[in-house]
């Protein structure tokens, strides 16, 4: 170990089996009998070129990914001096030696190649060198790296997301993700994939915290899940459950070929901390993309054409954007609850698919289908979660019980649409005159006039349940005031 050197790789360029071919390409071009001169014994084969002792490092190239053993253009040099001083004959410095761009800035290992044996045992280090680069190039969001994965058509790109809670840092509340299988879709002759029948997704909640744990500062919504149906799951089954969705997913770990599965985040330092905090190993040969990343790194590289910020100032050079922001920038619906694991981890999916291709088919908003999940009482969490589907609200907030024709139906029509009454979900006949659940402050309308003190759209949810109760009152005065009003002034619509 006392040979153990390390060297800066700037100026480390030339690839040194491509200097021995570019000297061979030479004597061919220029009609050089080498073989009959005396230092001709150095080019009778590549084994021979070696015997003159070359400093030699391990580089990637930059704008290929392709793994190299480089020389510096001094060691040619040197090689060309060593034929003059030995033999007498001066050999041009041909311009055909492959040259790169080293890919790597942190030192690197410096070896000496003066025998073919040598060359062979570093050469088979070349899988993992270029492996190692290829992780931090995809993480890093490079436009190529990317690009190569997604028309390779062979990758498994997962999506996921957490949602902890505020109180306890250790407490997470829900769990959500989004896989799309290339190799399988492009084997069964289903490319480009269609996200909503090719994408698979889940969503769990934490069966201890459904209902008793919600966030405040960035209120989370358990109940919102848009793309199928939520499954409640124990929290000591979670890390397992985990667990045997990203197994069920991934290739084996090695350490010279990259994994078939490569896991996606927008923001990635956080739900790789959970996930090791959860006691869940990934493979080292997994491949790790930030979408947010990419999308700054196609940003600063002129890809995603000129910017503004909300201010309507020019977006500014190295900035990222949110999910939020990524999406609408795509000209997607933003309007689904991202603070929804399941939510989360499929747009995010959604969102790197059309970044890599703009034709992506965005799936249509599911009609309601889990209002009675939003109904249940304090004391009444049903064993597995019903999905909900985010419905956008009108553009324009109508007079309360009456919706602008052809807008989605957000409460029950045959209590005539209005969001004031609602069944029971238990099927006892009774009224509630506003759900438990907290969500749907979110779709909640205003009264006309706008007199009303109560919740508007857009504020955050409800903080506790005496809030709910004193909110349902007031609902139920103003809905009985415009209930009598209509009697003498409107001709009763039809039920």
């Amino acid at each position: 170990m006392s040979n153990f050197t390390l060297v800066d790789p700037k100026g480390w360029d030339c690839d040194l089996q491509s200097a021995y071919a570019a000297y061979m390409g030479h004597f061919q071009l220029h009609n050089i009998v080498w073989y009959e001169r005396s230092w001709g014994v150095f080019f009778e084969s590549f084994e021979e070129f070696l015997t003159f002792s070359w400093p030699a490092i391990t580089v990637t190239d930059t704008w290929t990914g392709r793994a190299h053993i480089v020389v510096r253009m001094s060691s040619v040099g040197a090689f060309l001096k060593m034929l003059k001083t030995r033999f007498g004959e001066t050999l041009p410095v041909v311009e055909n030696i492959l040259r790169i761009t080293p890919f790597e800035t942190s030192q690197r290992h410096l070896r000496t190649i003066s025998d073919y044996a040598t060359y062979k045992k570093v050469f088979s280090t070349l899988p993992a060198i270029m492996l190692a680069a290829q992780k931090v190039r995809v993480r890093n969001g490079e436009p190529t790296a990317v690009r190569d994965l997604w028309a390779s058509r062979d990758r498994t790109f997962l999506a996921l997301d957490f949602e902890w809670s505020e109180r306890n840092s250790a407490s997470c509340i829900e769990w959500g993700y989004a896989a799309v299988r290339c190799g399988h879709l492009d084997t069964a002759g289903a490319w480009p994939p269609d996200p909503e029948p090719n994408y698979r997704r889940g969503h769990y909640i934490v069966t201890e915290y459904a209902d008793k744990m919600l966030n405040r500062h960035k209120p989370s919504f358990p109940w919102a899940y848009a793309f199928g149906e939520s499954q409640m799951v124990p929290k000591a089954k979670l890390p397992h459950m985990i667990h045997s969705i990203i197994s069920s997913l991934m290739s084996p770990d090695s350490e010279t070929i990259p994994n078939s599965l490569v896991l996606v985040a927008h923001g990635t330092t956080g739900d790789l901390r959970r996930l090791e905090e959860m006691k869940t190993k990934l493979p080292h040969n997994l491949l790790i993309l930030d979408t947010m990343a990419y999308e700054r790194q196609l940003y600063s590289m002129g890809l995603r054409g000129a910017m503004q910020e909300p201010s309507g100032k020019s977006r500014e050079q190295g900035s990222s954007l949110s999910l939020t922001a990524l999406l609408q920038s795509l000209g997607v619906d933003t309007q689904r609850v991202l603070h929804n694991a399941g939510n989360a981890a499929y747009m995010c999916l959604l969102g790197l698919q059309m970044l890599l291709d703009p034709d992506t088919k965005v799936p249509t908003p599911r009609a309601p289908n889990g209002m009675s999940a939003m109904l249940r009482g304090p004391g009444r969490s049903p064993s597995t979660a019903p999905a909900i589907a985010f419905v956008p609200s009108p553009p324009v907030f109508p007079q309360m019980g009456m919706m602008p024709g052809g807008s989605p139906v957000m409460f029950p029509a045959g209590l005539g649409g209005t969001p004031d009454a609602f069944p029971d979900p238990s099927g006892n006949g009774r009224m509630s005159y506003f759900p438990n659940h907290r969500t749907v402050s979110d779709h909640r309308l205003t009264p006309p006039g706008g007199s009303f003190n109560g919740r508007v759209p857009g504020r955050q949810r409800v903080s506790s349940t005496n809030d709910v109760n004193e909110m349902g009152e007031h609902l139920a005065a103003i809905n009985l005031k415009s209930r009598a009003m209509s009697s003498h002034s409107l001709t009763p619509h039809s039920r």
